[in-house]
Protein backbone atom coordinates (compact mmCIF):
# COMPACT_ATOMS: atom_id res chain seq x y z
CA UNK A 1 0.00 0.00 0.00
CA UNK A 2 1.52 3.32 -1.13
CA UNK A 3 2.18 5.74 2.33
CA UNK A 4 1.81 9.32 1.34
CA UNK A 5 4.23 11.51 3.81
CA UNK A 6 2.19 12.95 6.82
CA UNK A 7 2.42 16.86 5.36
CA UNK A 8 1.20 15.65 1.61
CA UNK A 9 -1.82 13.94 3.93
CA UNK A 10 -2.73 16.31 5.54
CA UNK A 11 -2.77 18.97 2.65
CA UNK A 12 -4.70 16.25 0.51
CA UNK A 13 -7.58 15.90 3.59
CA UNK A 14 -8.09 19.83 3.81
CA UNK A 15 -8.47 20.72 0.37
CA UNK A 16 -10.65 17.66 0.45
CA UNK A 17 -12.96 19.46 3.00
CA UNK A 18 -12.94 22.32 1.79
CA UNK A 19 -13.81 21.09 -1.53
CA UNK A 20 -16.68 19.15 0.58
CA UNK A 21 -18.04 22.42 2.00
CA UNK A 22 -18.16 24.14 -1.52
CA UNK A 23 -20.18 21.25 -3.03
CA UNK A 24 -22.64 21.09 0.08
CA UNK A 25 -23.27 24.80 -0.02
CA UNK A 26 -23.79 24.58 -3.65
CA UNK A 27 -27.51 23.81 -3.26
CA UNK A 28 -28.02 26.28 -0.92
CA UNK A 29 -26.57 28.98 -2.60
CA UNK A 30 -28.68 28.36 -6.40
CA UNK A 31 -31.67 28.11 -3.33
CA UNK A 32 -31.09 31.53 -2.24
CA UNK A 33 -31.51 33.22 -5.59
CA UNK A 34 -35.01 31.91 -6.33
CA UNK A 35 -34.78 32.58 -9.63
CA UNK A 36 -38.26 31.76 -11.05
CA UNK A 37 -39.08 29.61 -14.07
CA UNK A 38 -42.57 31.35 -15.32
CA UNK A 39 -40.47 35.11 -14.53
CA UNK A 40 -37.57 34.00 -16.66
CA UNK A 41 -39.81 32.43 -19.51
CA UNK A 42 -41.62 35.97 -19.76
CA UNK A 43 -38.22 38.20 -19.56
CA UNK A 44 -36.55 35.63 -22.38
CA UNK A 45 -39.57 36.27 -24.68
CA UNK A 46 -39.12 40.09 -24.01
CA UNK A 47 -35.79 40.00 -24.54
CA UNK A 48 -36.82 38.96 -28.10
CA UNK A 49 -39.90 41.27 -28.35
CA UNK A 50 -37.23 44.15 -27.20
CA UNK A 51 -34.35 42.88 -29.93
CA UNK A 52 -36.98 42.40 -32.63
CA UNK A 53 -38.10 46.40 -32.32
CA UNK A 54 -34.90 47.10 -33.77
CA UNK A 55 -34.22 44.52 -36.23
CA UNK A 56 -36.34 44.03 -38.32
CA UNK A 57 -38.79 46.81 -36.61
CA UNK A 58 -37.04 50.23 -36.33
CA UNK A 59 -34.84 49.51 -39.62
CA UNK A 60 -38.23 49.30 -41.71
CA UNK A 61 -40.43 51.95 -40.06
CA UNK A 62 -37.08 54.19 -40.74
CA UNK A 63 -36.25 52.73 -44.11
CA UNK A 64 -39.69 52.86 -45.46
CA UNK A 65 -39.82 56.94 -44.78
CA UNK A 66 -36.47 58.06 -46.81
CA UNK A 67 -36.15 57.98 -50.40
CA UNK A 68 -35.39 55.53 -52.12
CA UNK A 69 -31.56 55.52 -52.48
CA UNK A 70 -31.21 55.87 -48.97
CA UNK A 71 -33.06 52.86 -48.09
CA UNK A 72 -30.18 50.29 -47.69
CA UNK A 73 -28.30 52.94 -45.46
CA UNK A 74 -30.90 53.91 -43.35
CA UNK A 75 -31.29 50.13 -42.72
CA UNK A 76 -27.55 49.86 -42.16
CA UNK A 77 -27.96 52.15 -38.98
CA UNK A 78 -30.25 50.02 -37.56
CA UNK A 79 -28.54 47.06 -38.05
CA UNK A 80 -24.86 48.31 -36.57
CA UNK A 81 -26.22 49.73 -33.23
CA UNK A 82 -27.48 46.13 -32.50
CA UNK A 83 -24.04 45.01 -33.10
CA UNK A 84 -22.04 47.73 -31.93
CA UNK A 85 -23.88 48.57 -28.62
CA UNK A 86 -24.51 44.87 -27.79
CA UNK A 87 -20.92 44.42 -27.50
CA UNK A 88 -20.35 47.61 -25.88
CA UNK A 89 -22.80 46.96 -22.96
CA UNK A 90 -21.02 43.60 -22.47
CA UNK A 91 -17.55 45.06 -21.96
CA UNK A 92 -18.23 48.31 -19.74
CA UNK A 93 -22.23 49.07 -20.41
CA UNK A 94 -23.91 46.75 -17.98
CA UNK A 95 -21.43 47.51 -15.09
CA UNK A 96 -21.45 51.05 -15.00
CA UNK A 97 -25.44 50.92 -15.14
CA UNK A 98 -26.47 48.04 -12.84
CA UNK A 99 -23.36 47.20 -10.56
CA UNK A 100 -22.96 49.46 -7.62
CA UNK A 101 -25.24 52.23 -6.16
CA UNK A 102 -23.20 55.55 -7.07
CA UNK A 103 -25.07 58.08 -7.60
CA UNK A 104 -23.45 59.14 -10.34
CA UNK A 105 -21.90 56.06 -11.87
CA UNK A 106 -22.07 52.27 -11.25
CA UNK A 107 -18.77 50.30 -11.55
CA UNK A 108 -16.56 48.06 -13.52
CA UNK A 109 -16.79 44.96 -11.14
CA UNK A 110 -18.67 43.03 -14.37
CA UNK A 111 -16.37 44.35 -16.93
CA UNK A 112 -16.98 42.04 -19.67
CA UNK A 113 -19.54 40.43 -17.04
CA UNK A 114 -16.24 39.18 -14.75
CA UNK A 115 -18.12 37.50 -11.67
CA UNK A 116 -21.86 37.05 -13.55
CA UNK A 117 -22.74 33.25 -12.11
CA UNK A 118 -24.74 31.19 -14.06
CA UNK A 119 -27.41 31.57 -11.23
CA UNK A 120 -26.63 34.83 -9.56
CA UNK A 121 -28.55 37.44 -9.34
CA UNK A 122 -29.21 41.40 -9.60
CA UNK A 123 -30.63 43.07 -6.91
CA UNK A 124 -33.33 45.23 -9.40
CA UNK A 125 -34.34 41.52 -10.67
CA UNK A 126 -33.74 38.78 -8.31
CA UNK A 127 -36.00 36.09 -9.97
CA UNK A 128 -34.24 35.64 -13.03
CA UNK A 129 -30.82 35.05 -13.85
CA UNK A 130 -28.15 37.93 -14.08
CA UNK A 131 -27.21 37.50 -17.25
CA UNK A 132 -30.99 37.78 -18.91
CA UNK A 133 -31.22 40.94 -17.00
CA UNK A 134 -28.34 41.77 -18.14
CA UNK A 135 -29.49 40.83 -21.64
CA UNK A 136 -32.67 42.51 -21.58
CA UNK A 137 -31.41 45.48 -20.63
CA UNK A 138 -28.80 45.67 -23.70
CA UNK A 139 -31.76 45.60 -25.73
CA UNK A 140 -32.84 48.76 -24.49
CA UNK A 141 -29.57 50.39 -24.85
CA UNK A 142 -29.23 48.85 -28.59
CA UNK A 143 -32.52 50.75 -29.49
CA UNK A 144 -32.08 54.29 -27.68
CA UNK A 145 -29.18 54.47 -29.94
CA UNK A 146 -30.72 53.38 -33.30
CA UNK A 147 -33.50 55.89 -32.70
CA UNK A 148 -31.34 58.83 -33.09
CA UNK A 149 -30.58 57.79 -36.04
CA UNK A 150 -33.64 58.83 -37.97
CA UNK A 151 -33.20 63.03 -37.07
CA UNK A 152 -30.20 62.78 -39.26
CA UNK A 153 -31.17 60.06 -41.92
CA UNK A 154 -30.15 60.90 -46.01
CA UNK A 155 -27.36 62.84 -45.24
CA UNK A 156 -24.89 61.17 -42.36
CA UNK A 157 -21.09 59.52 -42.77
CA UNK A 158 -21.92 55.87 -41.90
CA UNK A 159 -18.15 55.93 -40.09
CA UNK A 160 -19.40 59.26 -38.11
CA UNK A 161 -22.84 57.80 -37.19
CA UNK A 162 -20.52 54.70 -35.64
CA UNK A 163 -18.07 57.19 -33.97
CA UNK A 164 -21.23 59.12 -32.87
CA UNK A 165 -22.68 56.25 -31.82
CA UNK A 166 -19.97 54.63 -29.36
CA UNK A 167 -19.62 58.47 -27.72
CA UNK A 168 -23.06 58.87 -27.46
CA UNK A 169 -23.50 55.38 -25.84
CA UNK A 170 -20.77 55.99 -23.22
CA UNK A 171 -21.59 59.45 -22.35
CA UNK A 172 -25.07 59.48 -23.01
CA UNK A 173 -27.15 56.87 -22.40
CA UNK A 174 -25.43 54.80 -19.68
CA UNK A 175 -25.37 58.45 -17.09
CA UNK A 176 -29.09 58.60 -17.68
CA UNK A 177 -29.71 54.63 -17.36
CA UNK A 178 -27.48 54.13 -14.20
CA UNK A 179 -29.34 58.09 -12.79
CA UNK A 180 -33.04 56.80 -13.50
CA UNK A 181 -32.48 53.07 -13.28
CA UNK A 182 -29.35 52.22 -11.72
CA UNK A 183 -29.74 53.67 -8.26
CA UNK A 184 -28.72 56.88 -9.28
CA UNK A 185 -29.09 60.72 -8.07
CA UNK A 186 -32.80 60.71 -10.23
CA UNK A 187 -34.05 57.50 -8.98
CA UNK A 188 -32.93 58.67 -5.05
CA UNK A 189 -35.00 61.93 -6.10
CA UNK A 190 -38.20 59.79 -6.70
CA UNK A 191 -38.22 60.34 -10.91
CA UNK A 192 -40.36 57.40 -11.98
CA UNK A 193 -39.50 55.98 -15.68
CA UNK A 194 -41.21 52.40 -15.84
CA UNK A 195 -39.65 51.79 -19.09
CA UNK A 196 -38.05 54.28 -20.93
CA UNK A 197 -39.71 57.64 -21.16
CA UNK A 198 -36.36 59.74 -19.88
CA UNK A 199 -33.82 57.56 -20.63
CA UNK A 200 -34.96 55.94 -24.14
CA UNK A 201 -37.65 58.61 -25.48
CA UNK A 202 -36.50 61.57 -24.52
CA UNK A 203 -33.03 61.36 -24.42
CA UNK A 204 -33.17 59.99 -27.97
CA UNK A 205 -35.31 62.96 -29.20
CA UNK A 206 -33.40 65.66 -27.39
CA UNK A 207 -30.12 64.38 -29.22
CA UNK A 208 -32.39 63.84 -32.76
CA UNK A 209 -33.19 67.25 -32.51
CA UNK A 210 -29.71 69.08 -31.78
CA UNK A 211 -28.07 66.75 -34.09
CA UNK A 212 -30.44 68.02 -36.81
CA UNK A 213 -30.09 71.62 -35.77
CA UNK A 214 -26.03 71.09 -36.03
CA UNK A 215 -26.03 69.02 -39.50
CA UNK A 216 -28.44 71.49 -40.99
CA UNK A 217 -31.30 70.55 -43.30
CA UNK A 218 -30.75 68.00 -46.19
CA UNK A 219 -30.24 69.45 -49.93
CA UNK A 220 -33.89 70.17 -51.45
CA UNK A 221 -35.51 71.12 -48.25
CA UNK A 222 -38.79 72.64 -48.79
CA UNK A 223 -38.24 73.01 -52.53
CA UNK A 224 -38.23 68.73 -54.13
CA UNK A 225 -40.10 65.49 -53.03
CA UNK A 226 -38.74 64.00 -50.14
CA UNK A 227 -41.99 61.98 -50.12
CA UNK A 228 -41.12 58.33 -49.00
CA UNK A 229 -40.08 54.91 -50.84
CA UNK A 230 -42.47 52.66 -49.39
CA UNK A 231 -44.40 53.25 -46.39
CA UNK A 232 -45.48 49.67 -46.89
CA UNK A 233 -42.33 48.32 -45.26
CA UNK A 234 -43.14 51.81 -42.15
CA UNK A 235 -46.42 49.92 -42.00
CA UNK A 236 -44.77 46.57 -41.11
CA UNK A 237 -42.37 48.09 -38.82
CA UNK A 238 -45.44 49.59 -37.16
CA UNK A 239 -46.93 46.60 -36.81
CA UNK A 240 -43.41 44.94 -35.54
CA UNK A 241 -42.49 48.06 -33.13
CA UNK A 242 -46.67 47.87 -31.52
CA UNK A 243 -46.34 44.29 -30.74
CA UNK A 244 -42.34 44.27 -29.54
CA UNK A 245 -43.52 47.21 -27.23
CA UNK A 246 -45.75 44.62 -25.10
CA UNK A 247 -41.68 43.20 -24.15
CA UNK A 248 -40.76 46.85 -23.84
CA UNK A 249 -43.41 47.88 -21.11
CA UNK A 250 -44.74 44.51 -20.15
CA UNK A 251 -41.33 42.95 -19.61
CA UNK A 252 -39.90 45.66 -17.12
CA UNK A 253 -41.96 44.76 -14.95
CA UNK A 254 -39.38 42.49 -14.69
CA UNK A 255 -42.03 39.28 -13.72
CA UNK A 256 -44.44 37.43 -15.09
CA UNK A 257 -47.20 39.20 -13.22
CA UNK A 258 -50.33 41.02 -12.73
CA UNK A 259 -48.31 44.50 -13.55
CA UNK A 260 -46.79 43.16 -16.48
CA UNK A 261 -50.12 42.58 -17.90
CA UNK A 262 -51.58 46.30 -16.51
CA UNK A 263 -48.55 47.60 -18.57
CA UNK A 264 -49.06 46.14 -21.56
CA UNK A 265 -52.98 46.59 -21.35
CA UNK A 266 -52.52 50.44 -21.31
CA UNK A 267 -49.42 49.99 -24.18
CA UNK A 268 -52.00 48.55 -26.24
CA UNK A 269 -54.78 51.49 -25.62
CA UNK A 270 -52.21 54.11 -25.84
CA UNK A 271 -50.96 53.01 -29.36
CA UNK A 272 -55.04 52.63 -30.18
CA UNK A 273 -55.98 56.13 -29.53
CA UNK A 274 -52.41 57.38 -30.43
CA UNK A 275 -53.37 56.22 -34.21
CA UNK A 276 -57.14 57.55 -33.88
CA UNK A 277 -56.55 61.11 -32.77
CA UNK A 278 -53.78 61.54 -35.27
CA UNK A 279 -55.84 60.09 -38.13
CA UNK A 280 -59.25 62.38 -36.80
CA UNK A 281 -56.92 65.59 -37.08
CA UNK A 282 -56.01 64.81 -40.22
CA UNK A 283 -59.33 64.23 -41.94
CA UNK A 284 -60.72 67.14 -40.66
CA UNK A 285 -57.77 69.34 -41.43
CA UNK A 286 -56.62 68.04 -44.61
CA UNK A 287 -59.78 65.96 -45.90
CA UNK A 288 -57.63 63.02 -46.09
CA UNK A 289 -56.38 60.43 -43.36
CA UNK A 290 -52.88 59.45 -44.32
CA UNK A 291 -50.92 56.05 -43.82
CA UNK A 292 -48.21 58.22 -42.19
CA UNK A 293 -50.41 59.71 -39.77
CA UNK A 294 -52.06 56.67 -38.67
CA UNK A 295 -48.49 54.90 -38.02
CA UNK A 296 -47.17 57.95 -36.50
CA UNK A 297 -49.95 58.43 -34.35
CA UNK A 298 -49.27 55.25 -32.86
CA UNK A 299 -46.02 55.02 -32.51
CA UNK A 300 -46.53 58.48 -30.67
CA UNK A 301 -48.95 57.05 -27.82
CA UNK A 302 -46.45 53.82 -27.56
CA UNK A 303 -43.79 56.33 -26.97
CA UNK A 304 -45.64 58.76 -24.55
CA UNK A 305 -47.51 55.42 -22.37
CA UNK A 306 -43.82 53.85 -21.74
CA UNK A 307 -42.77 56.10 -18.57
CA UNK A 308 -46.26 55.23 -17.29
CA UNK A 309 -47.30 52.16 -18.23
CA UNK A 310 -46.51 50.07 -14.92
CA UNK A 311 -48.00 52.97 -12.72
CA UNK A 312 -51.34 53.50 -14.27
CA UNK A 313 -54.79 51.75 -15.17
CA UNK A 314 -55.44 50.70 -18.74
CA UNK A 315 -58.01 53.29 -19.51
CA UNK A 316 -55.39 55.75 -18.31
CA UNK A 317 -53.61 54.91 -21.54
CA UNK A 318 -56.35 55.94 -23.68
CA UNK A 319 -56.39 59.38 -22.43
CA UNK A 320 -52.60 59.18 -22.49
CA UNK A 321 -52.63 57.99 -26.18
CA UNK A 322 -55.42 60.66 -27.20
CA UNK A 323 -53.20 63.40 -25.58
CA UNK A 324 -49.90 62.07 -27.61
CA UNK A 325 -51.69 61.77 -30.66
CA UNK A 326 -52.75 65.78 -30.68
CA UNK A 327 -49.67 66.99 -28.95
CA UNK A 328 -46.79 64.89 -31.20
CA UNK A 329 -49.19 65.89 -34.33
CA UNK A 330 -48.79 69.45 -33.55
CA UNK A 331 -44.92 69.08 -32.76
CA UNK A 332 -44.15 67.63 -36.15
CA UNK A 333 -46.33 70.23 -38.22
CA UNK A 334 -46.88 73.31 -36.47
CA UNK A 335 -43.59 73.19 -34.43
CA UNK A 336 -41.51 72.07 -36.94
CA UNK A 337 -42.59 74.33 -39.76
CA UNK A 338 -42.13 77.59 -37.23
CA UNK A 339 -38.62 76.55 -36.39
CA UNK A 340 -37.68 75.32 -39.75
CA UNK A 341 -35.84 72.36 -38.52
CA UNK A 342 -35.11 69.42 -40.49
CA UNK A 343 -35.72 66.45 -38.28
CA UNK A 344 -36.42 63.86 -40.94
CA UNK A 345 -38.32 61.24 -39.27
CA UNK A 346 -39.50 63.33 -36.67
CA UNK A 347 -37.10 61.72 -33.68
CA UNK A 348 -38.22 64.67 -31.93
CA UNK A 349 -41.49 65.38 -32.82
CA UNK A 350 -42.59 61.84 -31.60
CA UNK A 351 -40.22 60.39 -29.39
CA UNK A 352 -38.37 63.15 -27.75
CA UNK A 353 -41.89 65.50 -27.21
CA UNK A 354 -43.77 61.84 -26.40
CA UNK A 355 -41.44 61.07 -23.31
CA UNK A 356 -41.85 64.21 -22.04
CA UNK A 357 -45.18 64.29 -22.46
CA UNK A 358 -45.23 60.10 -20.31
CA UNK A 359 -43.18 61.45 -17.71
CA UNK A 360 -45.86 63.80 -16.83
CA UNK A 361 -48.53 61.71 -17.60
CA UNK A 362 -46.76 59.62 -14.95
CA UNK A 363 -46.82 62.30 -12.23
CA UNK A 364 -50.26 63.25 -12.76
CA UNK A 365 -52.16 59.10 -12.81
CA UNK A 366 -49.66 57.59 -11.39
CA UNK A 367 -51.95 54.87 -9.28
CA UNK A 368 -50.82 53.55 -6.05
CA UNK A 369 -53.00 50.40 -6.38
CA UNK A 370 -50.73 49.57 -9.57
CA UNK A 371 -46.95 50.61 -8.96
CA UNK A 372 -46.75 51.87 -5.23
CA UNK A 373 -46.79 55.63 -5.93
CA UNK A 374 -49.47 57.79 -6.24
CA UNK A 375 -49.61 60.80 -8.52
CA UNK A 376 -51.08 64.15 -8.57
CA UNK A 377 -54.38 63.10 -8.98
CA UNK A 378 -54.44 60.66 -6.14
CA UNK A 379 -53.24 63.48 -3.53
CA UNK A 380 -49.45 63.54 -4.18
CA UNK A 381 -47.84 66.67 -5.79
CA UNK A 382 -44.16 66.17 -5.67
CA UNK A 383 -44.44 62.86 -7.74
CA UNK A 384 -45.19 65.35 -10.29
CA UNK A 385 -42.49 68.01 -9.16
CA UNK A 386 -40.28 65.51 -9.25
CA UNK A 387 -41.05 64.52 -13.50
CA UNK A 388 -40.24 67.67 -13.96
CA UNK A 389 -36.74 68.07 -12.18
CA UNK A 390 -35.94 63.95 -13.73
CA UNK A 391 -37.04 65.90 -17.67
CA UNK A 392 -34.69 69.13 -16.92
CA UNK A 393 -31.83 66.60 -16.10
CA UNK A 394 -32.02 64.84 -18.99
CA UNK A 395 -33.12 67.55 -22.00
CA UNK A 396 -29.72 69.59 -20.66
CA UNK A 397 -27.35 66.51 -20.47
CA UNK A 398 -28.60 64.87 -23.11
CA UNK A 399 -28.45 68.23 -24.85
CA UNK A 400 -25.02 69.35 -24.03
CA UNK A 401 -23.26 66.25 -24.52
CA UNK A 402 -24.58 65.25 -28.04
CA UNK A 403 -23.39 69.16 -29.30
CA UNK A 404 -19.91 68.14 -27.84
CA UNK A 405 -20.18 64.47 -29.49
CA UNK A 406 -21.17 66.08 -32.92
CA UNK A 407 -18.87 68.79 -32.91
CA UNK A 408 -15.77 66.48 -31.81
CA UNK A 409 -16.92 63.81 -34.50
CA UNK A 410 -17.24 66.51 -37.12
CA UNK A 411 -13.56 67.01 -36.39
CA UNK A 412 -12.41 63.95 -36.35
CA UNK A 413 -14.52 62.12 -39.80
CA UNK A 414 -16.68 64.76 -41.02
CA UNK A 415 -20.48 64.60 -39.73
CA UNK A 416 -22.27 64.93 -43.44
CA UNK A 417 -21.74 63.46 -46.89
CA UNK A 418 -20.42 65.97 -49.81
CA UNK A 419 -23.55 67.61 -51.71
CA UNK A 420 -22.35 64.92 -54.29
CA UNK A 421 -23.02 62.10 -52.59
CA UNK A 422 -25.93 63.38 -51.10
CA UNK A 423 -27.61 63.61 -54.21
CA UNK A 424 -26.52 60.27 -55.39
CA UNK A 425 -27.37 58.73 -52.31
CA UNK A 426 -26.24 56.93 -49.25
CA UNK A 427 -26.98 53.59 -50.63
CA UNK A 428 -24.21 53.42 -53.11
CA UNK A 429 -21.37 56.14 -52.20
CA UNK A 430 -21.97 54.92 -48.33
CA UNK A 431 -22.20 51.18 -48.37
CA UNK A 432 -21.57 50.38 -52.91
CA UNK A 433 -25.08 49.20 -52.87
CA UNK A 434 -28.52 50.08 -54.46
CA UNK A 435 -31.73 48.91 -54.77
CA UNK A 436 -32.83 47.94 -58.53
Amino acid sequence: MLRLPRAVAQFATAVSAVCFAFTSATPALAQDTKIDAADTAWMITSTALVLMMTIPGLALFYAGMVRKKNVLATMAQSLIAVALISILWVIYGYSLVFVGDGAWLGSLDRFLLAGMAMDGVNSAAKTIPEALFALYQMTFAVITVALVAGSVADRMRFSSYVLFSIGWFTLVYIPLAHWVWGGGFLAQAGVLDFAGGLVVHLSAGTAGLVAALVMGRRRGYGTENLSPYDLSLAVIGTGLLWVGWFGFNGGSALQANSRAVMAIFSTHLAACAGALTWTAIEWMTRRKPSVLGMISGAVAGLGTITPASGFVEPWHGIVIGVIAGAVCYWACTSLKHRFNYDDTLDVFGIHGIGGLLGTLMTGIFATAAIGGTAGLIEGNPKLLLSQVYGIAVVFVWTGGMTFVLLKAVDMLAGLRVSHEHEVEGLDITQHGEALQ
